[in-house]
């Protein structure tokens, strides 16, 4: 208990210090730009709460590594392995010059790391077709790797709201350590929940209030702690089913896949453009903005943050099946699939809603899509 608390209270201090010296490196770290498809902010707010994360859960399993808990090294091992993927975050968010496509590669590199320090390298998928190339090393690394990267670029994806990615990593977080502890697997377990504590730390200065933001580094560091314990719980233990952590991954996984195809197909744009139509940002237009206040910067903050809960309520929806049926691999791939469903049906009806014109068919979503007015 004394790491958890000293891994919140560190993670708090040093984000509340990061806030508070806002002023003095705002010109680095601060993002004042709120007219991009996907801002939804005003004012200049320091966007390095990776950061503090970083901090509470460094000192923390240092701390209980000297004080003679050996198997916290593995904490220390992990973050090790997560700082290309931090870093190339971080220096975005202090440059704005790091493109999406070297972000990836940095968190791809934190993945083969975490293959050749950790040996967390997946084997198997239960993916009928799939499993026959997994026993081929290159290929587990590289599948390994893809896995790690996607993770990772998917919780920045999803970073587009006051609390959404940093909650949703929490539940995550809280998921893996319960089926840490179901399997026996009590060091993964800690790692998990000192993880949860110190994203803690940063949540309760960024939500409701949006005193700082994850930003880039924050969010590929959550990602890829996400991605890593997963996939370790997974190698560590043959009764857990390899798709156990993609489920509990299945929402901004999804929604990165899905956003692949609707920047593709859809609009055909290049997949990496960034819009405003993700399901959160629609969620905001369609169903919070007109019902959350005036449009100062009260009424902004109060819109901001009334988005969140219902992304949280979704990707509840997802971790509940993997707690239940984290051995049937069978299940989890249906509830993959239902759950895959379900997204798109609330994607379309929440696109459809209070528009101008009766949905009439294709063409009018395909207008929405590409932000045009419906006529």
């Amino acid at each position: 208990m004394a790491g958890l608390l000293a891994a919140f209270f560190l993670s708090a201090l040093t984000t509340l210090w990061v806030i508070r010296t806002a002023h003095k490196h705002s010109h680095l770290s601060a993002d004042a730009e709120s007219s991009g498809p996907q801002k939804f902010h005003q004012g200049e707010v320091p966007r390095v709460g990776g950061v503090g994360i970083l901090v509470g859960i460094a000192v923390s399993a240092l701390a209980l590594y000297l004080l003679g808990w050996d198997d916290e090294a593995l904490a220390l091992k992990i973050l090790l392995c997560a700082l290309p993927a931090f870093g190339a975050g971080l220096w975005e968010d202090l440059t704005k010059q790091v493109s999406p496509a070297k972000r990836l590669l940095a968190s791809a590199l934190s993945g083969g790391l975490g293959c050749a320090m950790l040996g967390a390298t997946l084997s198997r998928t239960d993916i009928p077709g799939l499993d026959a190339l997994m026993v081929f090393p290159v290929f587990a690394v590289m599948a390994t790797v893809f896995t790690v990267a996607g993770v990772a670029n998917a919780l920045n994806i999803i970073d587009g709201f006051n609390g959404l990615a940093s909650m949703c990593a929490m539940l995550m977080l809280a998921a893996f350590a319960g089926l840490s502890f179901v399997v026996g697997d009590l060091q993964l377990m800690r790692i998990g929940l000192i993880s949860l504590f110190a994203v803690a730390g940063f949540f309760i200065w960024n939500y409701p209030r949006g005193l700082i933001f994850l930003g880039d580094g924050g969010a590929y560091l959550l990602g890829f702690l996400v991605a890593e314990i997963g996939i370790l719980l997974v190698v560590r233990h043959p009764q857990m089913s390899p798709l156990v952590a993609l489920m509990v991954c299945i929402y901004p996984v999804f929604e990165t896949v899905f956003s692949i195809y609707r920047r593709r197909f859809l609009r055909a744009v290049p997949p990496g453009l960034p819009d405003g139509i993700h399901l959160h940002s629609l969620i905001y237009r369609r169903l919070v903005r007109w019902a959350a206040g005036p449009r100062d910067a009260r009424g902004m903050a109060a819109r901001n943050s009334a988005v969140s809960p219902f992304l949280w309520i979704l990707c509840l929806t997802s971790i509940a099946p993997a707690l239940a049926f984290w051995d049937n691999s069978a299940l989890l791939g249906a509830c993959i699939v239902i759950f895959a469903l379900v997204y798109i049906g609330v994607y379309w009806r929440i696109v459809r809603f209070k528009t101008p014109l009766i949905f009439k068919g294709p063409k009018l979503v395909a207008k929405i899509m590409m932000n045009q007015p419906a006529r």
